[in-house]
């Protein structure tokens, strides 16, 4: 699932593109807008809270997205061709000499622009919010040490905590911690794994190539997430991949258990 700093960049390519045009084209291929036309519409600018995108538009007006697993947004020329089959387009937002197409977007709403708070007001604070500061932090704290015995790896997952972290940042902050994925909060120190968090996700948000231990050659750009063939990038151990959650919110969770000590879980065979 895409996590916040690509939702982030995917809002900058968009407002880049689309910011200060009036729509041409403006269809929405799904069940509930399906009769939807913001052709004339102005675009305004949009806004990122986590993994929630909104657009907004002039008349107050504004269409949120979640990605999901799969969904995705990409700007072309006008007339160009799509990378993806257009029976998966679900939004065609087209001004005179570029295209958006959102691809896959299963969870498309349009609200009012001042109600877009109602849609995330579930959230924990948003590590790239713009004001980002010591309140944050602390409200982040709060709610990340509400439930003490929670595995810290769920914590984490947890948007209700904080909105942005995903599955390759959980892996590599529970590495940078030292800790693994299925430690207790409680045995952590969760002003650091807030901070921590907040670091990785910002550093990484106007990236394509997501990176957590500072070199970017390929293949060293990550300490432990997906390394089960290379190993651990700082010792050289073996990387193991193990399930947390349960049901539809199982999740691989990679560490090194030689840099971090703690629980483990059911191996996954990957």
């Amino acid at each position: 699932m895409p996590e916040g700093d690509t939702v982030y960049r995917t809002a900058a390519i968009l407002a880049e593109a689309l910011t200060g045009h009036v729509l041409t084209q403006g269809e929405l291929r799904h069940p509930r807008l399906s009769t939807v036309d913001l052709k004339g519409r102005a675009v305004l600018g949009l806004r990122t809270v986590g993994k929630h995108l909104f657009l907004r538009f002039d008349r107050d007006l504004s269409l949120r997205s979640h990605l999901g697993l799969d969904g995705t947004w990409h700007v072309y020329a006008r007339g160009a061709r799509w990378r993806r089959p257009g029976h998966q387009a679900r939004a065609i937002l087209a001004t005179p000499d570029r295209q958006a197409i959102g691809f896959a977007l299963h969870e498309l709403a349009l609200v009012p622009t001042a109600e877009e708070d109602r849609l995330v007001s579930h959230l924990g604070p948003d590590l790239l919010d713009p004001q980002w500061s010591d309140e944050h932090v602390a409200e982040a704290v709060a709610r990340f040490t509400a439930q003490p015995d929670r595995e810290l790896g769920l914590a984490l997952l947890d948007q209700r905590v904080v909105a942005g972290v995903g599955n390759v940042f959980k892996a590599e902050i529970c590495f940078l911690l030292g800790v693994s994925p299925w430690t207790a909060v409680s045995e952590v120190d969760a002003e650091r794994a807030v901070r921590l968090s907040r670091d990785l996700v910002d550093r990484n948000k106007m990236r394509v190539d997501r990176c957590t231990t500072g070199d970017f050659r390929r293949d060293r750009r990550l300490w432990v997430y997906g390394r089960t063939r290379p190993g651990c990038l700082r010792c050289g151990g073996r990387v193991v991949a193990g399930a947390q959650g349960a049901d539809v919110r199982e999740r691989v969770a990679y560490y090194c258990p030689a840099c971090q000590p703690g629980p483990s879980g059911s191996i996954t065979g990957r």
